[in-house]
């Protein structure tokens, strides 16, 4: 079984879609593929598709959604495959398990992109650690389960994946930075501190790649839109980490070195979850 979740929900069996169109069982489907090879309680199954309120039906009507994927699944597998819809939809004591069969999972190869990345920045391989970091993020082809209706359950674990995402990008860019790339992430940078009008490290990158290009003064520009987001939408004023590259900048001469995100402090870790 492959499954996608980086986009668009994409569940196949031997190439054969087993993604259902009405919206309840396909919640079901998305939560035990985000969870492919793990059982997922009822409980928790329940919980995302009727919140605190669950109608007294609300496992039986469950069994259903599940003797659903599995008429799907059925139809899926070829004759000559010894499994049969039971064997890949699995009961288990207290819920229900997707077996993949060690098929495809774009999540887990996301993870394993990103974790070779990471092992190669913390290496100073900065080549490998962008390649790696741009393969991984080429997997997402829009927002997690971006064609899911999201209960409780769901919008955590999108959530969760967005954050994750998020610090790939991050790693990725800063790699790019350290390879003198700075005036090829202009364009991909004013399109992400639109975006995120509160992260504070993507806005330090952002500063740093005008300044490189000798663009000073839209780099000291770049930080007081960042200071009056997070003054007005968080009550905060940048970080001391921020400042201080502000500062760098202000007094730096055409003949300067740029300053750069390990000297002022700034970090992968600096104010991650403020996003807007």
């Amino acid at each position: 079984m492959d499954i996608a979740v980086l986009g668009a929900l994409d569940v196949k069996e031997h190439g054969v879609s087993v993604t259902p169109t009405a919206p309840k069982p396909r919640q079901v489907l998305a939560l035990l593929a985000l969870h492919a090879d793990q059982v997922v309680p009822v409980a928790a199954l329940v919980e995302e598709l009727w919140g605190e309120r669950p109608p007294r039906s609300a496992r039986t009507t469950l069994q259903t959604y599940i003797l659903q994927l599995r008429d799907l699944i059925a139809a899926a597998l070829p004759a000559e495959d010894p499994r049969t819809s039971k064997n890949v939809l699995v009961t288990s004591p207290g819920g229900y398990l997707l077996s993949t069969s060690a098929g495809a999972s774009d999540v887990r190869e996301f993870e394993r992109l990103a974790g070779l990345g990471y092992r190669a920045m913390d290496a100073g391989d900065f080549t490998g650690a962008a390649r790696e970091l741009r393969d991984a993020l080429a997997l997402w082809t829009g927002t997690a389960l971006a064609d899911v209706q999201t209960g409780p359950q769901l919008e955590m674990h999108c959530r969760r994946l967005e954050e994750t995402r998020l610090c790939a990008l991050d790693q990725r860019i800063e790699a790019d930075l350290r390879l003198g790339r700075h005036r090829e992430l202009l364009g991909e940078l004013t399109v992400l501190v639109s975006r995120y009008r509160t992260h504070e490290n993507l806005h330090a990158q952002f500063m740093l790649a005008l300044h490189r290009s000798g663009r000073r003064s839209e780099a000291l520009e770049a930080y007081q839109r960042l200071r009056n987001a997070l003054v007005r939408e968080l009550g905060l004023e940048p970080s001391a980490a921020l400042r201080r590259l502000q500062r760098s900048i202000l007094m730096a001469s055409p003949t300067t070195p740029a300053p750069t995100l390990h000297s002022t402090g700034v970090g992968t870790g600096d104010r991650l979850s403020h996003v807007g």
